[in-house]
């Protein structure tokens, strides 16, 4: 066993162990177990699992974006600092100041790509599983000979294997398999598109949008697209709904977030606030100051991230 498949096989085991769980939910309610269907609602149980278990993380991230965005004035001002210099000293001077700059805001430049960064692993351990599954081999926990060999028959609407890919289907002329694939990456790609757009139009402030950070945002808003047209011509049927169902996950997940914690300053947070006034209004209350807005807004976010609160007085905690 290489170094690969062994930092791989506790991975391979998870996911085993939950689509197997599910399978046998599915089998339990009622559920064909060769069916195409029942396989599916197993991924989407996988899924919902999964992203359940990545929420603490997910809001690691949006805080930390945040953080990332609003430092970007004080990361440009120092890269001005330093332009035209490049010798050793004047370069380790920059690459200090700069993560002290990210310290102090109390983040880094690497903690945004946490959870993509765990969920690559799992999503190429997922292929394995299924492509194993295919050759209708044993997986290295729970997934037996039995229920792999249903896997490799399986079927959605008696005539899409969700073992073929897009690539398979029109070598070998199967329509339903094109026309299920084309479907599946099209969705995809419009459910990635439409989370990143609302991200970039609605949930960050207009300094956020001048910074260098935004504009790579917009490059990736159209490359990850064709990024994901490239990989459903290779990718199984059976892992294309894992990864659609997870980017319909994420993109109720951020319209959640937009609409309970946004960004402050940003189109969102204004719209928050105008809904916030409109309620305080018929309920005959008094409208909120600026400063109690933000105060309600971080109570928000901290109940999000769960974090303890202190029990000293402010004034102790500022000494």
């Amino acid at each position: 066993m290489d170094i690969f498949a062994l930092l791989m096989w506790p991975i391979k085991w998870v996911i085993e162990a939950i689509l197997v769980g599910f399978h046998w939910l599915v089998t339990t309610l009622g559920g064909d177990p060769g069916s195409g269907l029942t396989w599916v609602l197993s991924i989407v149980g996988l899924v919902l699992v999964i992203r359940s278990a990545m929420i603490p993380l997910t809001v690691r991230q949006i805080v930390s974006s945040r953080k990332s965005l609003e430092i970007q004035p004080e990361i440009q001002r120092i890269q001005k600092k330093y332009k035209g210099k490049k010798d050793q000293f004047s370069r380790e001077a920059m690459q200090r100041e700069t993560m002290e700059a990210y310290k102090k805001a109390g983040t880094n430049p690497f903690a945004s790509c946490l959870p993509l960064l765990i969920q690559m692993p799992i999503f190429l351990g997922l292929v394995q599983v299924l492509t194993d599954a295919n050759n209708q081999k044993p997986g290295v926990g729970l997934l037996t000979v039995d229920l792999a060999t249903l896997f490799s028959n399986s079927t959605l609407f008696g005539a899409v294997p969700l073992h073929m890919t897009m690539q398979a289907g029109f070598a070998q002329g199967s329509v339903p398999v094109i026309i299920t694939a084309i479907v599946l990456t099209l969705i995809m790609c419009a459910t990635q598109f439409y989370t990143q757009l609302q991200i970039m139009t609605k949930n960050q402030t207009p300094a956020m949008k001048e910074s260098p950070m935004y504009k790579q945002q917009r490059i990736l808003l159209y490359i990850i697209p064709v990024f994901l047209l490239v990989s459903a011509w290779l990718f199984p049927l059976g892992t294309m709904f894992y990864w659609l169902v997870s980017n319909v996950y994420t993109l109720v997940q951020q319209l959640i977030i937009i609409n309970k914690l946004p960004t402050p300053g940003s189109e969102a947070a204004l719209a928050r606030e105008a809904r916030m006034a409109r309620k305080r209004q018929r309920m005959g209350l008094p409208p909120l100051d600026e400063e109690q807005a933000e105060t309600a807004a971080e109570i928000d976010l901290k109940t999000q991230r769960q974090q303890p609160k202190s029990k000293k007085p402010k004034s102790q905690r500022e000494g």
